[in-house]
């Protein structure tokens, strides 16, 4: 009875030994793996993410695109600019070579010119008999109509009605007809070379009819006035 009681005493023991919680350093051992194991598998969630991060191909090639249509549209408006200024640079040579613009000043061409209106020039010293002109006089651009030219005989009545080699000039351009600040002595030819001179508006213009003016040298003649461009009411070719 006794022996029995031992053996069963014994074998209880060796269980308890089976089941012992493991050593510290067994545990240590244990953890150590655990987090290694952690590790490896974040690394391959990681190479993972980064692997599904690279582009597609259709992706790639959309991108290709917007970047070439980027250069294309920057390539074209660098064009455009450049087109843009070198027509600018044409057209303010042109308007100062050839067709310079000239905006009006006072009333002596009225009613076919008025104070503020802006107009276009051809630059030119052969002119005819009714045109408009620009020319210089003391630093200044006047505007003034072609009545006579060089070897004209000039005559003028105390209505202010005009005759050019013995023919009465039709002027429907003017408002009023008045002889004007007139101090020459009729019939008066003009000199060679040289253009007479009166504004539209009679009354009040100083021109080629005052010996402070007189007839005007081709060489002080600017060019010929052929289009108004402002207002827009007013535009049009000049008469």
């Amino acid at each position: 009875m006794a022996d029995d009681e031992n053996k069963y005493i014994a074998d209880a023991v060796e269980e308890a030994e089976q089941n012992e919680i493991p050593s510290d350093a067994e545990a240590v051992n244990d953890t150590e793996s655990d987090e290694a194991a952690l590790e490896t598998a974040e690394l391959e969630e990681d190479s993972i993410a980064e692997e599904g991060a690279l582009p597609t191909s259709e992706q790639f090639e959309d991108e290709l695109i917007r970047v070439k249509y980027k250069l294309r549209y920057r390539k074209l408006l660098k064009n455009t600019v450049y087109s843009l200024l070198i027509v600018a640079a044409i057209s303010v040579l042109v308007a100062t070579l050839f067709l310079p613009v000239l905006e009006i000043y006072g009333n002596s061409m009225n009613p076919t010119l008025d104070s503020g209106d802006i107009v276009v020039s051809i630059k030119t010293t052969k002119l005819e008999r009714g045109d408009v002109c620009c020319m210089y006089y003391n630093n200044h651009l006047l505007v003034k109509r072609v009545i006579g030219l060089q070897g004209d005989v000039i005559e003028m009545d105390e209505d202010g009605n005009v005759f050019v080699n013995g023919e009465y000039v039709d002027e429907p351009y003017l408002s009023e007809k008045v002889l004007g600040d007139c101090d020459l002595e009729f019939p008066y030819q003009i000199p060679e070379s040289r253009y007479f001179l009166m504004g539209d508006h009679r009354e009040t213009s100083v021109d080629s009819r005052s010996s402070a003016v007189g007839c005007v040298d081709k060489e002080y003649i600017v060019g010929r006035i052929v289009l108004c461009i402002w207002p827009l009411e007013d535009f049009g070719w000049i008469e």
